[in-house]
């Protein structure tokens, strides 16, 4: 096994412990900001490529990401579900700033706004779903 086999291999098995064991606030913040900077990374680079052949471990590198953004997913659900009673901080600064950001001190948008995204994300997986069914059915 050469050293990026190993080194995706150590990836997968982090991620993974990040879906099983507690993660701390201030080390869920700093994986938040790595999966922003990682994300912007990724954009630029697909915005940039003269041609695909450039970028061939897209597919890999978006499977991993998305691992990555679910095992945050997850650390952050549990973080906020066992402490939430603790105050504001409970999952960290960055989840705490993201929620007044799109709150704006008015829980009526923020409604408006989840509601939104709860359509879009139907709206996509509905359309990934028929697509998956059309190329199956080849």
């Amino acid at each position: 096994m050469g050293v990026p086999e190993a080194v995706m291999a150590s990836a997968v098995i982090a991620i993974m412990g990040i879906m099983i064991l507690p993660v701390p606030p201030a080390l869920l913040d700093l994986l938040l900001s790595l999966s922003l900077t990682i994300a912007i990374v990724v954009l630029l680079i697909a915005l940039f490529i003269e041609r695909p052949l450039e970028f061939s471990t897209f597919p890999t590198m978006l499977l991993v990401v998305t691992l990555f953004r679910l095992s945050m997913n997850v650390a952050s659900t549990r973080l906020i579900l066992l402490h939430g009673a603790d105050g504001m901080d409970a999952a960290g600064k960055v989840i705490k700033s993201f929620g007044n950001f799109v709150l704006g001190g008015n829980y009526v948008v923020g409604i408006v706004v989840f509601s939104i995204l709860v359509l879009i994300n139907f709206m996509v997986i509905t359309k990934g779903s028929g697509r998956i069914a059309e190329v199956a059915a080849r």
